[in-house]
């Protein structure tokens, strides 16, 4: 039987570790509830959760690790152990994004077509606002200081990494480095895409990465101008000893795997928590991921960023998903339970 409740005051702090959510609703589901959730692949799942469980600082987490190899049927593990818990926001409809890792040709020296640096973090920019993107790019204030991790070959899908602030760079002799987030320069992101919009260039619901890349290298000038719209610039680490065949490093700093981690909003879902998602739309996808990473996008109790992979391909895919659906975060019993108001117990 579904039980429906407004969370109270003390419950919210239970889920979201004391940040104040206001109109959130919840319902505690059973397994059947899900739709598909007989038919997907749980031992796959199991495998992913089993990634990041070792992270969790609480016992009742820590005991769920424990067993996740004790029981041999991995749907039952999720079915014995999990509660399917459905939170939403008044007024918020759900909404799932796709993204990818990028995969760039570069050089760890310049020449060439390898004319386009990636930094890192320089020291004037870890207190707070520093200079805008304009100005890094026109006035050569990271020049000349070994801050270049590696050049790349094209400027359109650098400013994409910075967007997706990870990404893998193949080098001439078919090696790799992989790049990670290392920090910005504190300018708030300003949507391209929104830009030409504005502009009438396109309508709305023509924008994708690809149509902008598309225009940038059409139109090289004003396409440098519109990159530079957006003040915000993104700064890397090398993070190589995360192996080429393994995915990215998401926020709990564990590689994450393609179509089955998913980026959410940590205050209303755990890090680490297996979710159950419904996507609709074009292609529908009924499948368990675990949440395993976050965004500067992604806010709300059904936002969800869904993972798709390292390349082009991915790219292309995750590109051109912005569906509706409903995202279900699987809690360990007890702490299901113990968000219900003593009204409905």
């Amino acid at each position: 039987m579904i039980r429906v409740f407004r969370a109270a005051l003390a419950a919210v702090f239970v889920l979201a570790g004391g940040a104040a959510m206001s109109e959130t609703h919840m319902k505690i589901l059973s397994f059947e509830d899900l739709d598909g959730w007989a038919s997907d692949d749980h031992e796959a799942a199991r495998q992913v959760f089993l990634n990041t469980c070792n992270d969790f600082d609480a016992p009742d987490w820590q005991t769920l690790c424990a067993a996740a190899t004790g029981i041999e049927d991995a749907r039952k593990f999720f079915e014995l152990l999990f509660r399917p818990v459905l939170i939403e926001e008044a007024e918020k409809s759900a909404l799932f994004t796709g993204y990818f890792e990028p995969e760039l040709e570069g050089s760890l020296t310049p020449g060439g077509r390898y004319r386009f640096p990636i930094y890192r973090l320089p020291a004037e920019a870890r207190d707070g606002k520093w200079i805008s993107r304009r100005e890094i790019e026109t006035t050569g204030a990271l020049k000349g200081r070994g801050l270049e991790i590696a050049w790349v070959d094209d400027s359109v899908e650098l400013f994409f990494l910075q967007i997706q602030g990870s990404g893998r760079i193949r080098l001439p002799n078919g090696s790799y480095i992989r790049v990670g987030y290392g920090g910005a320069n504190g300018h708030k992101y300003r949507s391209i895409g929104a830009e030409l919009v504005r502009r009438g260039v396109y309508n709305a619901h023509q924008v994708s990465a690809q149509v902008i890349k598309n225009w940038v290298n059409r139109n090289p000038v004003d396409g440098a101008e519109l990159l530079r719209h957006n003040g915000s610039f993104v700064f890397f680490r090398e993070v190589s000893r995360v192996p080429a065949h393994k995915g990215p490093l998401g926020a709990m700093n564990r590689s994450i795997t393609a179509m089955r981690s998913v980026a959410v909003d940590p205050k209303f879902t755990p890090l680490g928590a297996p979710v159950w998602v419904e996507k609709d739309g074009a292609g529908p996808l009924r499948r368990l991921m675990i949440a395993q990473d976050t965004g500067s996008a992604i806010k709300g109790a059904q936002r969800a960023d869904i993972f798709f992979g390292t390349g082009d391909a991915a790219g292309k895919a995750a590109g051109t998903l912005k569906d509706p659906g409903r995202m279900v975060v699987l809690l360990p019993i007890q702490r299901a339970y113990a968000m219900l108001p003593e009204s409905v117990l």
